[in-house]
């Protein structure tokens, strides 16, 4: 893998007392996040050719709404450890796809932004934020490690 896009979700209608957490659907103000940040993929020509996606219902919502935009943009694969995954565990799960050039994970906070933090700076507790739809394109001209990672673009609504 040279490129990681880790996408995180756009934002979500607040969860019911006692609702699931897995089922919030993207508020109306979260579907134009999404569609923007497909706007943005396509116009800096970022396509990736396999799409990991949490199966909460924003996640999915928002990987369709970001996708719709990109040209040739693959199916997305559901992969249920995405949801609540710690930056480890995320990488466990990426080096599972080392096979592929540009590599698309949409998830969630904390996971996602320790993530960026874990590969670029080398330490997860170092992390900056990442806000809902928010974007980062990593570049990895090695192994996937912590501190391994270059970060070539971030763009948020």
């Amino acid at each position: 893998m040279h490129e990681l896009i880790l996408l995180r979700h756009a934002e979500a209608q607040p969860a019911s007392p006692g609702g699931d957490d897995a089922i919030r659907r993207l508020s109306g103000r979260g579907e134009q996040e999404a569609r923007a940040a497909g706007t943005w993929l396509k116009a800096h020509g970022v396509r990736p050719e396999r799409v990991l996606c949490s199966p909460s219902e924003r996640t999915v919502a928002t990987a369709h709404l970001a996708l719709s935009t990109v040209d040739g943009a693959p199916a997305m694969q559901m992969s249920p450890e995405i949801y609540n995954a710690t930056p480890g565990e995320l990488l466990a799960l990426l080096d599972q796809h080392a096979d592929v050039n540009t590599l698309m994970l949409v998830g969630h906070n904390p996971g996602i932004e320790r993530l960026v933090a874990l590969l670029v700076e080398g330490r997860s507790d170092e992390f900056r934020g990442m806000p809902p739809a928010g974007l980062a394109v990593l570049h990895l001209d090695g192994p996937l490690e912590p501190g391994s990672a270059r970060l070539d673009a971030f763009w948020s609504p």
